[in-house]
């Protein structure tokens, strides 16, 4: 009888990870943290992991303890052991690092990356990166899921008429045009310009949205700085309605204030970051079963390719 795979998880992505061992079928795993004084701390796995496959949940999200956790984890994982060590990162922290984009700058993603492999994690599991080509990073195999699979059919049962998919900025534009094939719709692109980092100048739309419903798609939100403005400025334009379905709710700043101040009617996220307040805008979609289901597959080496498909 094939062993069972034991899942742990970060305590910053404890709510979404109790639900994906609760799909999985499953508890999770008891792991004790020490803190000390000045801040650090040091987790312990408190039951065995020698042998066998080890899922540890964790998005690497602000503040930085979150990476540190995970990282944390694995190394005990390996030094305890385990054979397989998961890394399973509904939400990848730093992505938006992933080229040189002027001099003397880091590449984030790959050094996580980097770090990841050296604590000893052999499988990454992840959701919507900000750029498909990160998964050549790494030097392990990378399962890198779509929330699209869970979007498109809620999208699908609103049933809503003159439907358009917008995406907020041109880089956008590849996943917005993958959302309009599938529901068979129109596309509009936002066109923007920044002078500096989380701040828009300037906007254009290219496209027709008049009388139309439209449905702005991208893999996060931030400080909703684009996407509320992009939001404001289709309704000038003559959209009948403005809606955003974003995977991964940063939400830092005033992003909240944004929000709630636009025109929006409404926004969709997942739960890959565990929400900082509530909001009467914004509607969660849990990506717990969907997580499961590819953890279990991978487990009991059953095809996962369905899950791939945006």
């Amino acid at each position: 009888m094939k062993p069972k795979a034991k899942i742990f998880a970060v305590r910053g992505s404890m709510p979404l990870a109790k639900m994906i061992a609760k799909s999985y079928g499953q508890e999770l795993g008891q792991v004790t943290i020490t803190e000390f004084s000045d801040g650090e701390f040091q987790p312990s796995f408190e039951e065995t992991v020698r042998g066998g496959r080890v899922f540890i949940i964790g998005s690497t999200f602000q503040p930085d303890t979150n990476l540190m956790e995970l990282l944390l984890l694995c190394d005990a994982a390996k030094r305890a052991s385990a054979k397989h060590i998961t890394a399973v990162m509904p939400y990848f922290g730093w992505a938006r690092q992933d080229r040189k984009d002027k001099s003397r700058v880091p590449i984030g993603a790959k050094l996580i990356a980097n770090l990841l492999r050296s604590a000893g994690a052999t499988r990454v599991m992840t959701m919507d990166l900000h750029a498909d080509q990160i998964q050549g990073f790494f030097e392990m195999p990378v399962d890198h899921l779509f929330v699209s699979s869970l979007f498109v059919p809620h999208i699908q049962e609103r049933n809503m008429e003159n439907l358009t998919i917008g995406s907020p900025d041109v880089g956008g534009s590849k996943r917005a045009n993958n959302y309009a094939k599938k529901l068979g719709c129109e596309m509009v692109i936002c066109y923007k310009e920044r002078k500096k980092a989380n701040v828009v100048e300037n906007m254009k739309v290219i496209g027709d949205v008049k009388d139309r419903n439209v449905i702005l798609v991208d893999d996060l939100i931030d400080t909703a700085g684009t996407l509320t403005k992009a939001a404001d400025m289709l309704m000038e334009q003559g959209a009948k309605s403005v809606r955003a379905y974003c995977t991964h709710p940063v939400l830092s700043g005033s992003a909240y204030d944004r929000i709630e101040s636009s025109q929006l009617t409404e926004l969709v996220v997942s739960d890959s970051i565990p929400l900082k307040k509530e909001s009467p805008k914004i509607k969660v979609i849990s990506v717990a079963e969907h997580f499961a289901r590819v953890m279990w597959n991978v487990h009991h080496h059953e095809s996962i390719s369905s899950h791939f498909i945006m």
